[in-house]
């Protein structure tokens, strides 16, 4: 699946938020948390346009879609499955992003970031009930175990993660060393960025 390449400052000050692209305490973060308002490109600091209702929806889109290091084809199909369930069809778009397997190695604190969690995904580090799964769109199902290889905790990122224990484990997964469970599916409550899902869906 194609991911983005380019300058991950970039799209944050586009957004004008923090998307957890950087590992959070590096330079290259820190770089970003002052220039964050500032637009990217040539007349970034003069750019004050005001936005329209759609504009706004469209940012919302991208926003989200950056955050969780997706493209346009991929979060259109989450969006029309999402839209197939009853309920409401903005917090079942979220629930589907969280599920993700690399979503779900970034929540655990295994790693700092979600593209760090795709990375590792991707070459093999992740089990899931005792089977390898490079897949990071892999949505996880209640009652599975994730962990990561014996030999992944040799990895400088992985190590200082879990030995930092910073980040906050949410409600619907539990973690114990270098590994995790699912034991309930998301709810909204539990998904604490910014996102107003109204205007995606809108």
């Amino acid at each position: 699946m194609a991911r983005y390449r380019g300058s991950k400052n970039k799209i944050a000050r586009r957004e004008g938020t923090d998307l957890n692209l950087k590992t959070p305490g590096t330079g290259a973060h820190a770089v970003l948390l002052r220039r964050l308002k500032i637009k990217p490109g040539q007349h970034g600091q003069k750019y004050a346009r005001k936005l329209s209702d759609y504009g706004r929806q469209l940012r919302e889109k991208q926003k989200v879609k950056r955050m969780y290091g997706i493209m346009e084809k991929q979060f259109k199909s989450y969006y029309e499955k999402a839209a197939k369930i009853p309920g409401v069809t903005g917090e079942e778009l979220l629930r589907r992003l969280e599920r993700r397997l690399d979503n779900v190695v970034y929540r655990l604190g295994f790693v700092p970031t979600r593209a760090a969690a795709r990375q590792l995904v991707r070459h093999g580090h992740v089990i899931i009930n005792d089977c390898t799964m490079s897949i990071p769109s892999y949505q996880v199902k209640k009652g599975e175990i994730i962990r990561l290889r014996d030999t992944s905790q040799k990895i400088p990122t992985i190590a200082k993660s879990i030995a930092e224990k910073t980040k906050t484990i949410p409600a619907w997964l539990t973690a114990q060393g270098i590994a995790g469970k699912v034991v309930s599916f998301p709810n909204r409550e539990d998904i604490q960025e910014d996102i107003n899902e109204q205007l995606i869906v809108e």
